[in-house]
């Protein structure tokens, strides 16, 4: 059966060598393993569609295919109408796959070379068994149209291990793929099931460990860790009975160029209601009143340049800049005041414009934050934005490689990449697709460093409270118009003790 999610995530070649482990390093029989999978698969499959008693299996050639041929065994057992379509002919299947080709035909299994004009019975359930992890370059034309038959039946769609056409180690949709329903996976999470395109195409997500010894996963560093909320809120420190604001630290928003003051308003905003015990806001003198109506708490002044900033950068202990930041000559400016500060900084939106466009000397540490959603990043590398969602893992290691810090690559599945781990945040939801949740974002870092958390885990925290508050917001509003400031009182809410 499937178990709860673990926080390891693998590549492709990964799971691979586990499978290898097992069956020769453990002399577990690859088609014992292949056998637990499809049972493990069907078993979910029932409570997932406990109604269903139709199934169409697509099948292709490799171990995915035979845990396919194993899921149309045990349905048959169980007296299901069942039936595959298959891609590789039968004949040309060898070992496990094989094997569990002979089980389906012994169990009295229907089968047929697939067609794309084939028709689906009322009420089935699709089970995409073509093609897995070992998967490289685009799709070939025979999957291909199988693949756009099982994406166009409006049927419900279960993925055995991963959609088929989901690129394992970087989340990458290789030409076409499945858009699942469901998906459950097996022996180690794939990393590409969490990042990029997988979000959108895997559907909710269990895993199957195949009762695996944990001696086989010895000594094979996962290339990720899984991030959630609950494993995260105990780094926010417990504020003692004597507690003061000054223990809470002090962040200073730099941002708001004409027409922009909304983005920085927010990004203070944020950060005073998380739990920051101070909160300036640096921006152009016309958005002063907004501000403070808005939120009279913060200290808001209006700096006509740089050179006014400089004074006011002895209190804060770490800058927040970017947020309406524009990209003028004031904005450089007080970018560059920032940078000669030598506090804390959290980057975003036009400060990782300018910086990509090298217009002033970079600071001499890299005690940073850079937080680019994919375009920025594609600035920053001096890319494609495709190319950064093509391979995500590859740019944020890329992006910490030239510019030190912690990097938070924002998008589905939001990456999190220090220099030595990587983290992988799947959390929150479509409605954070509107202007400003970026702002909020940026804000609650400064907020969580101002509290005395490590660069990497304050950002690390911020974006899951950021993703889980979303979540929260959703279920009460829907994802259509959701507002940045609505997230600030569910992440009010996340920090209750």
């Amino acid at each position: 059966m499937a178990s709860s999610l673990t926080n390891n995530l693998y590549s492709g070649e990964q799971t691979r060598e586990l499978d290898r482990r097992a069956i020769h390093d453990l002399r577990i029989p690859g088609t014992v393993l292949m056998k637990r999978a499809g049972r493990a698969a069907f078993e979910h499959a029932c409570v997932l569609w406990p109604e269903t008693r139709t199934w169409r299996v697509l099948c292709g050639a490799g171990n995915n295919a035979g845990d396919g041929y194993v899921f149309a065994a045990l349905a048959a057992q169980r007296q299901h109408q069942v039936e595959i379509a298959y891609i590789c002919p039968p004949d040309q299947l060898k070992d496990e796959a094989k094997a569990a080709y002979e089980y389906a035909r012994q169990e009295g299994v229907a089968m047929a070379a697939f067609s794309a004009q084939d028709d689906l019975p009322e009420g089935a359930v699709v089970i995409d068994a073509l093609l897995g992890t070992g998967l490289r370059g685009e799709v070939r034309p025979e999957y291909a149209a199988a693949i756009r038959w099982i994406n166009a039946s409006g049927a419900p769609v279960f993925a055995l291990d991963i959609p088929s056409g989901l690129c394992a180690n970087t989340g990458a949709e290789l030409g076409v793929a499945v858009r699942a329903h469901h998906t459950i996976t097996f022996i180690g999470q794939k990393i590409g099931l969490f990042t990029g395109r997988g979000p959108a195409l895997t559907g909710t997500l269990a895993f199957a460990d195949l009762d695996i010894p944990g001696e086989v996963y010895a000594g094979l560093a996962p290339v990720a860790d899984r991030i959630d909320l609950p494993q995260l809120l105990s780094l926010v420190p417990e504020r003692q009975a004597d507690a003061h604001k000054g223990q809470f630290g002090h962040v200073m928003v730099i941002g708001g160029e004409l027409g922009y003051g909304g983005a920085a308003i927010l990004a203070a905003e944020s950060a005073a209601l998380s739990g920051a015990g101070l909160v300036s806001l640096a921006t152009r003198s016309e958005h002063v009143s907004a501000a403070l109506v808005r939120r009279p708490e913060l200290m808001v002044i209006g700096v006509p340049s740089g050179q006014e900033l400089e004074p006011y950068l002895e209190r804060p202990t770490v800058l927040v800049v970017g947020p309406g930041l524009g990209r003028t000559p004031w904005s450089e400016q007080l970018l560059q005041q920032a940078f000669n500060s030598g506090l804390p900084l959290v980057l975003d939106a036009d400060a990782l414009n300018i910086l990509a466009q090298r217009r002033i000397p970079l600071p001499g540490h890299c005690r940073w934050v850079l937080t680019p959603h994919p375009g920025e990043a594609a600035r920053l590398l001096e890319c494609s934005t495709q190319d950064v969602q093509e391979n995500r893992i590859d740019a944020v290691q890329e992006l910490h490689s030239r510019f030190g810090g912690v990097v938070v690559l924002k998008g589905a599945g939001t990456l999190i990449f220090d220099g030595v781990q990587l983290s992988v945040a799947k959390v929150g939801n479509p409605g954070l697709a509107t202007g400003g949740t970026g702002d909020v974002l940026s804000g609650l870092i400064g907020s969580l460093i101002a509290q005395g958390l490590e660069l990497v885990d304050a950002a690390r925290l911020a974006v899951c409270l950021h993703g889980n508050a979303a979540d929260l917001a959703v279920e009460e509003t829907g994802m259509a118009g959701l507002q940045a400031s609505e997230l600030i009182p569910y992440v009010r809410e996340l920090l209750k003790p």
